[in-house]
């Protein structure tokens, strides 16, 4: 009867711990279905606990594997969290697979998809025993062989939801002869990912002055690790990156730059991003992983080019709300509520705040179709003080070539799914960098699809002719 109590107490702990984790790492949809699991394994510890029956037998829940897959979420470099706890179908694709004539390969079952270090990932996560894991199959458990096949494979046949690596995660470890096998035929390798030890939760006051503290060790944890294949990641490569159109940042460009007569939040922010190398040669001795280390790259789209610019941005909030109803109607048409709640949003909490935290020692990105499209609304739109911050912003870029990811452009086009944003966000994601965006309705429709994909959201940002 206690240790079923005590199993629902973590239960509850972990509803907690499931509401607090943020909407900017995981999906609604991934978030509902860990509670509804969660809740799920509640009501089933409840019934075990009022029960008649002889309350000294013994059960097995699954509290302590959705702990696992808790704990894996709450770490800060797992980001874009597209699927849990759901199975890949694989039913279109199965006649590819030589000499398996079954039902194995309809569909396989993936814990979590996600983004680990920006590099689109699959975790698979156990929380059994290890004296009850084995490599070859036994009667009802067709063994971890077996299983690893099937994921493999998935991870092979996948386009849209293809990972670059397949992560192990056994919680309470793994005996030492199925991992030299594993590790011996499936190409992985021991992952040390920096996982605290020991998590902890309280879990409610027991007494007037006493709280309940409920911990679990993962010390013993075995993580292993595989990359899927080369054609999964990132493709851009540092040869292309000599070819950009594309333009330095230098010591008397930042001078002019502080000089000039832009507004200071503006300013600010372009003194506080980082400087790509000055030239082809200082860029070509970069390797690829420096640049993205530490998420230094951010791929730029339409809306935060605009929103950087925008006179709302930078100091006319208050001038644009102190015009006329009638003036506001016609230079921005049935605009104008948007422009008018951008302008108060502005005033309340300005924008350029949440631009430093996000850009402060970041290096930007555009590809090329954003970049004609953002001078293209700057020419026509764009008032004499927008025009000459966009053009400092471009000096600020490095604007590359059009080169979305295969898995983005594996998606089908739709409404919500334009061309023109597959590039866009394809090209970041083809660079292992975040979008940063205000374009959330694309990003959702994206999540949809099951693909995980790094982003950083901002709010809308209007040009006003400032």
């Amino acid at each position: 009867m206690e240790e079923r109590e005590e199993a629902s107490r973590r239960c509850s702990s972990l509803l907690n711990r499931i509401q607090s984790l943020p909407l900017s790492k995981i999906t609604p949809s991934c978030k509902a279905t860990l509670l509804r699991l969660t809740n799920s394994e509640l009501n089933f510890l409840s019934r075990l606990t009022h029960s008649t029956s002889n309350p000294s037998s013994s059960f097995s829940c699954n509290v302590g594997y959705f702990e696992a897959i808790v704990h894996i979420l709450e770490q800060p470099y797992i980001r874009g969290v597209s699927r849990v706890c759901k199975s890949i179908p694989l039913s279109s694709t199965t006649s590819h697979i030589e000499e398996k004539t079954d039902s194995q390969f309809e569909a396989v079952h993936i814990d979590i998809v996600c983004s680990l270090h920006n590099n689109p990932t699959w975790f698979i996560v156990s929380d059994r025993n290890p004296k009850y894991i084995t490599w070859d199959s036994s009667g009802r458990n067709k063994g971890l062989k077996m299983r690893i096949e099937q994921i493999v494979h998935a991870a092979q046949l996948s386009l849209a939801l293809k990972p670059v690596s397949i992560v192990l995660f056994f919680a309470n470890g793994l005996d030492v002869t199925v991992r030299e096998k594993l590790m011996a035929n499936s190409d992985f390798r021991i992952y040390n990912m920096e996982f605290p030890h020991f998590e902890f939760a309280f879990s409610g006051a027991l007494e007037s002055e006493w709280i309940n503290v409920l911990g679990k060790s993962y010390q013993g944890a075995c993580t292993l690790i595989m990359d899927v294949d080369q054609c999964a990641k990132p493709c851009q490569s540092i040869d292309d990156v000599t070819e950009l159109c594309s333009y330095n940042v230098h010591k008397e460009f930042r001078e002019t730059c502080y000089e000039s007569r832009l507004s200071s939040p503006f300013r600010c922010l372009i003194m506080k991003m980082k400087e790509w190398p000055l030239d082809n040669k200082d860029l070509r001795s970069c390797r690829r992983e420096e640049l993205l280390r530490d998420n230094d790259v951010v791929n730029f789209d339409t809306t935060a080019l605009i929103a950087i610019i925008s006179g709302i941005s930078n100091g006319s909030a208050e001038k644009l709300l102190a015009r006329s109803d009638n003036e506001l109607r016609q230079r921005f048409k049935n605009n104008t509520e948007f422009v008018i709640s951008q302008a108060l949003s502005e005033i309340e909490s300005p924008i350029h705040e949440e631009l430093n935290s996000a850009l402060s020692g970041k290096m930007g990105i555009a590809c090329k179709s954003v970049h004609s499209e953002f001078m293209e609304l700057v020419s026509m739109f764009a008032g004499p003080n927008e025009q000459m911050r966009a053009n400092y912003l471009v000096e600020l870029l490095k604007v590359v070539p059009d080169n979305p990811s295969p898995r983005m452009m594996s998606l089908p086009v739709t409404r919500k799914l334009a061309i023109k944003n597959k590039v866009a966000f394809g090209t970041g994601d083809s660079w292992g960098a975040p979008t940063f965006t205000a374009n959330m309705g694309f990003v959702r429709a994206v999540s949809q699809t099951g693909m995980s994909l790094f982003t950083i959201e901002h709010r809308p940002r209007a040009l006003v002719g400032d």
